[in-house]
């Protein structure tokens, strides 16, 4: 038998728990009133119990009553009733589909940002994904083509393991805006969730993926009811980015220009009734992100059941174990004979 933790506890009675007050006055008035409770002999003389104290006598005056407080206190405890609560949360979300479309071309590896624009992206959108408990989330990446790292999932673990493994080099250089946004609606085409939304991350203009022009992508996500925030990443001026890449496969770096075709972002975002928004940092991106998902809310109805167990049987069941011990050794190892 344990006795519960106060965690989760409740007290159905607690108006009882003001008679603990009591328990340091009874302990008082004890201390106090113990020589008038025990008879006494008179001597002469006590020369001849010198040095000679009685420890049972001290176990007596001090280990009984202490028992016996105990006990009371346990048995006042028990009629506050004290109660664990059981609490369950009932939610029904509605929540928004979310597909991230992130530039992986090797200008993202420019070092405007730390360490790297890529990596630099990665931890915002992780950081983003983490606010979106109930939201499901996807990821495609694009460079001169595209494809869908992860489909909407609300398993963040997975998408998050997807992004930290994200590098460029992955696929063949470009920068396909058209491709990534159209494979990104491609999949929330099937949603059904009451709200959709794409947040294209790029650095660089659209120079890949001819086929699937930017603006055709964005025609199709409003008219499937697809919002597409935009997002164009780079300092102004001029960056330290990849200008080669050595036969080894490294790169080589020196000062780009940076191009971002904010008049097209701009326009995909307006046609889809969403934002453009420009990051010349991390902290710039970061709220960005704070920004969109404050726009973006989920509704969410919790209902909280609550069920509670009573717990005062430990307390009574303690008390008189300890009550019956008082009494115990109060008629056999520490008996009197008055």
């Amino acid at each position: 038998m344990t006795l519960p933790t106060l965690h989760n506890i409740t007290f159905a009675n607690p108006g009882f728990l003001l008679l603990l007050a009591l328990i340091p006055l009874l302990a008082f008035w004890y201390y106090y009133s113990r020589k008038k409770r025990y008879a006494s002999f008179q001597f002469s003389n006590l020369q001849a119990f010198g040095g000679k104290s009685s420890v049972r006598g001290l176990l007596r005056s001090i280990l009984l009553p202490a028992l016996r407080l105990l006990a009371l206190t346990l048995f006042i405890v028990a009629m506050a009733r004290p109660q664990a609560t059981l609490k369950e949360e009932e939610i029904k979300a509605e929540g928004i589909d979310i597909m991230l479309v992130t530039d992986i071309s090797s200008s993202m590896l420019a070092k405007d940002f730390n360490p790297n624009r890529l990596e630099a992206s990665k931890k915002v959108a992780m950081d983003f994904i983490s606010k979106r408990e109930h939201d499901r989330v996807g990821l495609t990446v694009f460079a001169g083509e595209a494809f869908t790292q992860c489909p909407l999932t609300t398993d963040h673990t997975v998408i998050n393991k997807f992004l930290t493994d994200l590098k460029c080099g992955i696929l063949e250089d470009g920068t396909a805006i058209g491709l990534g946004l159209a494979s990104a609606v491609n999949r929330l085409k099937e949603s059904e969730a009451d709200s959709k939304i794409v947040i294209l991350l790029t650095d660089g203009e659209n120079n890949a993926g001819e086929y699937v022009k930017p603006l055709t992508a964005a025609e199709i996500a409003k008219e499937l009811g697809v919002k597409v925030y935009t997002i164009g990443v780079g300092t102004i001026g001029r960056a330290l980015a990849p200008v080669g890449r050595r036969g080894n496969g490294e790169y080589v770096f020196g000062q780009a220009q940076v191009r971002i075709d904010e008049k097209l972002l701009k326009e995909i975002a307006k046609m889809t009734n969403a934002l453009y928004f420009r990051a010349t940092n991390q902290a710039s991106l970061e709220a960005i992100y704070n920004e969109i998902d404050r726009l973006e809310k989920t509704e969410i109805e919790v209902s909280i059941i609550k069920r509670y167990s009573e717990e005062f049987y430990p307390w009574v069941m303690l008390g008189l174990i300890l009550l019956g011990l008082e009494t115990l050794l109060r008629y056999t190892l520490f008996r009197t004979i008055f």
